[in-house]
């Protein structure tokens, strides 16, 4: 989100800071002739709290954007210790509960908690869905008035660039076994297992292949269950890959099995690229970018059989790579830094 941002709000006449606290990132190598990296010593316990609020007194910017729970806090308890007037926009980009549920999933009570204490003394909070959005204003007791959904900032010409580039594999040169790639961690939120078992299902009724994208914790269990479902011959698991949008260029068919997403980004890359696209109704992003439904079949989560179906068809009927494409067009990074700058209270030409 940081590294297609930044570009985007080089194109304004403003003067911005890249805060980085040490041992973490943002880890950005170029930056805009705007902007210069300003990096914090790391305060007690290796918490930013102290190091934003001495940042906050010495140079008491106008506005200033944080975009993870701890830093969202830290930034909102540096404020409040220091009495400047910067105007504080956080972010939050990941689910906190199943549509309609009361509880929260994939967070401790003790963060939710800390959200409704906190969040709410935020002038702004930018989610990349409605969905997100609406876990915030119910769970969190964010003001809607104070809530601005925007679209995250994914595509770019550098996108485009990136999935020009070889894919030196002969699984993508052979028409008559379209590949179909999933993309993420190998994590159970991200759910591998059920593509798996949905692959074995199309597999039977329709030569294929998949390739997976990412590492994780849970290959060795991704890699004993392609061998418990016999798919181990057209199953290929290369690892992280910097540059997967090659691959994306290259599929016949993108899926998502996740349990739980904020707005899910590797669908609207998979959209830029042409893809037609599978996902899980998952919370909350996958059905908002799919439009519920009319660029990409949703099913439910954990249902192979479902998936299975979705794929088969998807295959038999794609739709027209430029119809995908014209699907991740909220999407474009200038779109979303303009939006941006606009939440964080900046007064754009």
């Amino acid at each position: 989100m940081v590294q297609n941002l930044l570009p985007e709000f080089g194109r304004f006449n403003l003067r911005l800071d890249l805060l980085s606290i040490r041992g973490h990132g943002p880890f950005v190598e170029t930056l805009p002739a705007n902007m210069r990296r300003v990096r914090l010593a790391a305060g007690h316990k290796g918490t930013s709290l102290a190091p934003l609020a001495a940042y906050l007194l010495r140079h008491r910017p106008a506005a200033l954007l944080a975009a993870n729970h701890g830093l969202n806090r830290a930034a909102i308890l540096a404020r409040l210790a220091t009495r400047v007037p910067t105007r504080l926009t956080i972010r939050l980009g990941m689910a906190l509960a199943d549509p309609g549920a009361t509880e929260a999933i994939g967070k401790p009570p003790a963060v939710i908690r800390s959200m409704a204490r906190w969040y709410p003394r935020a002038d702004g909070v930018i989610t990349p869905s409605s969905g997100v959005a609406a876990d915030l204003e119910r769970l969190a007791g964010v003001a809607r008035e104070r809530l601005h959904v925007i679209p995250n900032p994914i595509v770019n010409a550098r996108l485009y660039e990136l999935a020009r580039a070889p894919v030196d594999h002969p699984w993508f040169t052979d028409p008559d076994r379209p590949v179909v790639l999933g993309v993420g961690e190998l994590s159970e939120r991200k759910d591998f297992a059920t593509l798996l078992r949905a692959f074995a299902r199309l597999r039977r009724t329709r030569p294929s292949r998949l390739v997976i994208l990412g590492e994780g914790r849970s290959r060795a269990a991704l890699e004993a269950l392609g061998g418990e479902l016999e798919i181990s011959k057209d199953l290929w698991m290369p690892g992280y890959d910097a540059n997967p949008y090659r691959y994306m260029a290259r599929a016949a068919l993108f899926v998502s099995a996740s349990r739980r997403e904020g707005s899910s980004a590797v669908i609207v890359e998979a959209l830029a690229n042409g893809l037609p696209v599978v996902s899980t109704d998952c919370p909350s992003g996958p059905a908002e970018t799919l439009q519920g439904g009319r660029f990409g079949a949703l099913v439910p989560v954990g249902d192979d059989i479902v998936m299975a179906h979705a794929m088969a068809t998807t295959l038999a009927a794609p739709p027209p790579p430029e119809r995908q494409r014209a699907a991740a067009i909220p999407f474009e990074a200038r779109r979303a830094a303009r939006a941006y700058l606009e939440a964080m209270g900046i007064a754009l030409p």
